[in-house]
Order: C-alpha cells, then sequence, then structure tokens
C-alpha cells in the first residue's frame, strides 16, 4: 500500500551533527504576567523563542474571568486547547462549552472568541502560528482604559486584533 505524503517544509538545519538545544519549562514556573490575578499568562514559547515558527502561550483564567468577545486575526491562526475547567469558545456561530481535552482551531479570518464564565478556574493552551508577539498584547490590555478611542483602535490594528461588534 503506497500511501501519498505531502511534502515536509525546507530543511532548515543544516549542520553536519545535531545540537543540544531543548528547553525544559516546569509547570510550576510562576507565570510571565499576571493581569489583576484574574489571568495568569505563561510564555511558554514565544515569538522570539521559536524563530517566528509560533507562539504558545498556557492561560489561567479564574471563575468566572471572562475574555475577549468575537474577533478575527488577519496574520495568524490561533488553537485553543482546554487543559482544564470550562471555558466558552466562539467558533463564529455560536458559543460552546468546551471541557478539558477540546480543542479549536482558528485559521486567519476565522471569528472567534474564549471566555471563563463557570465558578471554577480554567486552563487552556493557546497556539498562535506563524509566532506574533502577543505577550505585548496581554500585557497591554490592562491600559487599554487610559487610551482615547483612536490610540484603542490603532492599538487593536497594530496587534491584529479586529474586533466584531
Amino acid at each position: 500500500m503506497s500511501l501519498v505524503v505531502p511534502p515536509y517544509p525546507p530543511m532548515r538545519y543544516t549542520e553536519d551533527e545535531p545540537e543540544v538545544s531543548a528547553q525544559l519549562r516546569r509547570g510550576d514556573q510562576a507565570p510571565d504576567y499576571d493581569s489583576f490575578g484574574l489571568v495568569q499568562y505563561h510564555y511558554l514559547a514565544d515569538q522570539k523563542k521559536t524563530d517566528g515558527d509560533y507562539g504558545l502561550y498556557r492561560v489561567d483564567i479564574s471563575p468566572k474571568g471572562g475574555g475577549p468577545g468575537p474577533h478575527f486575526h488577519r496574520t495568524i491562526s490561533e488553537a485553543f486547547f482546554v487543559l482544564s475547567g470550562q471555558m466558552r469558545l466562539y467558533d463564529g456561530r455560536n458559543w460552546i462549552d468546551a471541557n478539558q481535552n477540546d480543542f479549536l482551531f482558528v485559521p486567519p479570518g476565522g471569528i472567534h472568541g474564549f471566555r471563563n464564565e463557570a465558578d471554577q478556574p480554567a486552563s487552556i493552551l493557546i497556539l498562535f502560528a506563524p509566532g506574533a508577539p502577543r505577550e505585548h498584547y496581554f500585557e497591554g490590555l490592562a491600559q487599554l482604559g487610559e487610551l482615547t478611542d483612536d490610540e484603542r483602535r490603532d492599538w487593536f490594528v497594530t496587534h491584529d486584533n479586529f474586533i466584531i461588534e
């Protein structure tokens, strides 16, 4: 039985010998950013670390900690994997209850949103591909109230975040 295998990407590592370059991050490491005790962000593999391939973040959201409403991105895909708790995920049509091990993939241009409305904490993995400096977005959310409407609109465009009203 012969299977047709799609081509692999071009070779990127061209040295003759392999290298020791893996990096372990322990699960109990403190968050990289804490947003008012409601949301903790763990920058597992950011754009710099992956040379722009992807960004992987663990996001821990407190009970009834909320989250972003419907929006889309023009330059990146986004994927959500529920590690624990229950999340509400928006697939562009409906808000769906998502539980542990549920997964949602959103290509560029796909409308989506997520939030924790439950009485229990929730934890999710968020994958952005290609990598984008999302840590700047996460950390900038706290200052949105200080911006004018024009500055806020520009900030969202800079961070490839287009709100659906």
